[in-house]
């Protein structure tokens, strides 16, 4: 009887063989060809970096950094053998005693190992689905055969370490690398290679931005059979378990400049089609990465301050938390998942008020405690009988930041603040090349995609006055000619100066410093705004948005931050309008330039204004720098050679900063998406300029002191500059400008102490103006 078994068993092992030759035999001439894999291209991401080669952004459905074997450390490749196929370069695709393992495993739980060697793992991960069947892993096993036979085995661990899954988006080590530690491989240690390491059967489960107490269990596994396998000593394993690890999160200091970066990716894109997400192409944009940081927390720091100078809004929301302490942590995830952190500002629910004071829980299940001196502006709404709505109770979801460090916080104190409502922009540029510098499109990407730097067409008010100065230039007024800040009535237009006072005569430079808009007024009279608008144009401003009325004098026009910004540059570099340039060159996965831009400079063919107009206006702004409205920026940065005018518009529905450093002129804009006063007490001085200070102070960082000097055509007389051919008393004459105070009586008048009288100037007038003009400063 047993002679019978043995003989049965014999004859159906031979008829399993038979049958396994002949599914071979039929099976391997249909596995795909393995040949493309010797030519491997993965897919890789988009991605996009400043000038200096910080990375702004990643764009792919994949995140994948190719690293060629050599590249990647040892240490490294020994962790990952170690836990997932430790014969590799001992076995010729399939490790039998793995297999037999598997097999006797799943005859008692079936499916429960796969005994799959690295080899079969690719085979899987570039050619099969992972659903577990018998006949994928017949055919696993014979790709993986197939792929020994044409592969070398460093070829096929480059492969896999490059392919293979690990979470979070990212494929291959050195992207997983940078996603959960924000380093590359070759600066991780043991204990952060081995976490790595033990990710691959199981992203999701040992993933440590949602679980690392898993994560860490899994690298505990990794650490052992490096030990068994004498890879590594005890006194190694014990340091990497005790080693703290710094999972990187959304928290996490990283450069922020994502309108920057979309705007690269929309150009890409356009060009590229979806093969942009895939080719692995590198885009290296004109930014530089201090000065970004710099612009992106002047203008949240500035935000930020408006909004602490408003009402408390109440919470964002409300949630029922359960009294047990785990069901409780679940809650609040879950309510949190709708308001993510926008940088620096947490959401956090409040889990109990007392005594004047609040605890909350953030997402990361970290608690914290807000005092009740931070809670002065509040302390009403921690009442029960606060409006409900506003009222700050258990459940409630708010947003908290920590402050400045001190002595009794190291890592400052928490306090409540909430998202604020204003945007904002800035952008700065090169003026000699257009390569822009830094681009912030508004408080937090996140929270709104809308560019404002690019697409928010806002009134510039007073921003706009030394375009207006610069074409009176043209006609024959000069820093000294006095003009007359008296009342000036059109019909039913009775504009204002935002003060509400008048001054009488006052030079052009002095007018200028002071913001004074009736002088501006007069002098748009003296232009026209016919010309006027033709003028602008040749600053790259929009014509048809400008007004062809006398309003445009305040500012009354639509302009973008980034067209404020080429303007002004203008002003810097001697009268030459350049093109802003964002994208400097684009790359291919092997470093082919399929993209070079132009370099651009100061040419005859780009000039806009006269070299010396362009000096003569600088000095009009280095005065409202020095002495106007502007003083707080020479006054801070301790220099001179600084350029710029300040603007608000009527009810400071828009606040402004725009100036320049002859190497760098920026833009500050504030305001709302649906325009309204930003507040009684708000103006581009106070809103704008501080931002456009804070970025100047890192941008100016160790440059020498570099003000603009007299070109040719101007002389110098009676302390000013003006055009040679208007110099002195004849220059004025010649204008016809009118002596005497014309105070009320809509004349242009331009007033001088030594002309006689002379015709008036015609009026010029345009349309009936808008009695909607912005006050402007």
């Amino acid at each position: 009887m047993k002679k019978k078994l043995l003989m049965l068993s014999a004859a159906a092992l031979c008829v399993l063989v038979l049958l396994l030759g002949v599914a071979t035999v039929l099976v391997y001439p249909t596995l795909p060809d393995i040949a493309e894999l010797s030519d491997y291209q993965p897919k890789q991401p988009l991605r996009v970096y400043t000038a200096d080669e910080v990375l702004m952004g990643e764009y792919g459905a994949e995140r994948r950094k190719y690293l060629p074997l050599e590249q990647i450390p040892q240490q490294m490749q020994d962790a990952l053998l170690a836990i997932e196929d430790h014969k590799f370069y001992e076995h010729s695709g399939i490790y039998l005693q793995g297999v037999a393992r598997a097999v006797l495993a799943n005859l008692f739980r079936p499916r429960s190992q796969g005994g799959s060697t690295i080899t079969q793992q690719l085979a899987r991960t570039v050619y099969l689905t992972k659903k577990k069947v018998y006949t994928r892993k017949f055919v696993e096993v014979l790709l993986a055969m197939k792929m020994e036979s044409q592969l070398s085995k460093q070829q096929i661990l480059e492969i896999y370490m490059n392919q293979i899954y690990l979470g979070q988006r990212a494929y291959g080590f050195e992207a997983a690398a940078d996603i959960y530690f924000g380093k590359s491989l070759k600066q991780l240690n043991l204990a952060e290679t081995a976490l790595l390491a033990g990710l691959p059967p199981n992203p999701a489960y040992a993933n440590p931005v949602v679980n690392l107490d898993r994560a860490k269990r899994r690298q505990g596994v990794v650490l052992n059979r490096m030990l068994e396998l004498e890879v590594i000593t005890q006194a190694q394993a014990d340091a990497a378990r005790a080693q703290e690890l710094h999972i990187r999160s959304a928290q996490d200091s990283r450069l922020h400049a994502e309108y920057a970066a979309e705007m690269a990716r929309q150009v890409v894109h356009a060009q590229f089609g979806d093969e942009a997400y895939t080719r692995g192409l590198k885009v290296y944009t004109t930014l530089i990465s201090a000065e970004q940081t710099a612009a992106y927390k002047a203008l949240r720091r500035s935000l930020l301050d408006l909004e602490r100078r408003k009402p408390y809004r109440g919470p964002e929301g409300y949630v029922e938390l359960p009294k047990d302490a785990a069901e409780q942590d679940a809650a609040i995830a879950q309510a949190l998942a709708d308001h993510p952190d926008l940088d620096e500002l947490r959401a956090a629910v409040v889990t109990e008020v007392n005594k004047g004071q609040l605890q909350a829980s953030l997402q990361s299940g970290e608690d914290l405690t807000i005092s009740a001196d931070n809670l002065r502006q509040v302390q009403a709404l921690l009442s029960d009988k606060a409006k409900e709505g506003l009222r700050i109770r258990r459940g409630a979801i708010v947003r908290v930041m920590r402050g400045p460090a001190s002595k009794a916080e190291p890592k400052g104190a928490w306090a409540l603040v909430q998202l604020p409502e204003a945007e904002g922009a800035m952008v700065a540029l090169e003026p000699s090349t257009g390569r822009v510098h830094a681009l912030v499109g508004g408080f937090d990407f996140s929270k709104n995609q809308f560019n404002h730097v690019t697409q928010a067409w806002r009134q510039p008010g007073s921003s706009f006055k030394p375009l207006v100065y610069s074409a009176a230039l043209e006609q024959g007024v000069s820093p000294q000619t006095l003009v007359n800040d008296a009342p000036f009535v059109r019909g039913d237009w009775e504009p204002k100066n935002y003060d509400g006072s008048f001054d009488g005569p006052m030079t052009v430079r002095q007018a200028l410093a002071r913001s004074k808009n009736m002088v501006t007024i007069r002098l748009m009279e003296l232009i026209g705004p016919a010309k006027a608008r033709a003028w602008a144009a040749q600053f790259g401003l929009d014509i048809d948005k400008q007004p062809d009325n006398l309003t445009l004098a305040l500012g009354s026009g639509s302009v973008t931050p980034l067209q404020m910004a080429s303007a002004y540059a203008v002003f810097a570099n001697g009268g030459h309008r350049l093109a802003p340039v964002v994208i400097s060159r684009i790359v291919d996965s092997k470093g082919s330039v399929l993209f070079q831009a132009a370099e651009a400079g100061p040419t005859e063919e780009n000039r806009a204004i006269s070299a010396r107009n362009a000096f003569l206006t600088s000095s009009l702004l280095q005065e409202v720098a020095r002495s106007g409205t502007a003083a707080r920026a020479q006054a801070t940065l301790k220099r001179p050679d600084l350029y710029g005018k300040t603007g608000t518009t009527n009810d400071a529905v828009d606040a402004w900063f725009a100036g320049f450093q002859p190497g760098l002129a920026a833009v500050v804009w504030i305001g709302y998406d649906q325009p309204r006063p930003l507040g009684d007490r708000e103006t581009g001085g106070g809103l704008a300029l501080p931002v456009w200070i804070d970025y100047m102070s890192v941008a100016l960082r160790n440059q020498p002191v570099r003000e603009l000097t007299p070109v040719d055509g101007l002389v110098h007389s009676g302390g000013d500059w003006s055009f040679e051919e208007f110099a002195g008393d004849a220059g004025i004459r010649t204008l016809g400008l009118e002596a005497g105070n014309s105070a009320g009586s809509g004349q242009a008048g331009l007033p001088s102490p030594a002309v006689g009288t002379t015709p008036a100037i015609p009026p010029n007038l345009s349309p009936a103006a808008s009695s909607a003009t912005p006050l402007s400063r």
